[in-house]
């Protein structure tokens, strides 16, 4: 009776550690078609749905034809913040990259790492560790895609400079 009271508290605790959420507007962008050249900057819109401040540690990509750009302010409890994403569409072809954001978001526990694990005492040894230490950052996932097509002409920039005299 004690391992399974044990077991359920440490559960909780786990679960509860970090009061954090962040909540994606959307977790992909398509780019569609695009002409090369063109405009090739994104953003990913986000809710800090928790009930913390919510602190973007880091945002990665998978190479460096795109480019993301992290708040450097904590985004509030109920607060809106933006990740802008570049990428350099003079690349032609198709494209698909992650993007990783590192942030102190809950994390999920999977019921599959929880069943590998047999002994109460290892999660519970494992769990006041992370208590103990700074909160494990939550990673999330977001992509873009799109084809950058020879096809497909810029649109032009309008002039500043009128024809007529």
């Amino acid at each position: 009776m004690k391992t399974i009271l044990s077991f359920v508290t440490i559960l909780f605790i786990a679960l509860t550690v970090n009061a954090q959420e962040i909540q994606f507007d959307e977790e992909t962008i398509d780019y569609g078609k695009i002409a090369p050249g063109s405009e090739g900057k994104r953003v990913f819109k986000f809710t800090n749905v928790g009930d913390e401040p919510l602190i973007i540690e880091s945002v990665q990509s998978t190479c460096g034809c795109t480019v993301p750009k992290k708040p450097e302010k904590p985004i509030m409890p109920g607060e809106k913040g933006e990740i802008e994403v570049s990428y350099d569409t003079k690349r032609k072809g198709g494209f698909s990259k992650a993007i990783t954001i590192i942030s102190n978001a809950k994390r999920s526990v999977e019921p599959k790492k929880l069943a590998e694990m047999n002994k109460v005492k290892k999660l519970a040894k494992k769990l006041a560790k992370k208590a103990s230490t700074s909160r494990e950052s939550g990673r999330t996932v977001l992509k873009i895609k799109g084809f950058v097509d020879n096809k497909i002409v810029p649109a032009k920039a309008k002039s500043m400079v009128s024809d007529e005299k």
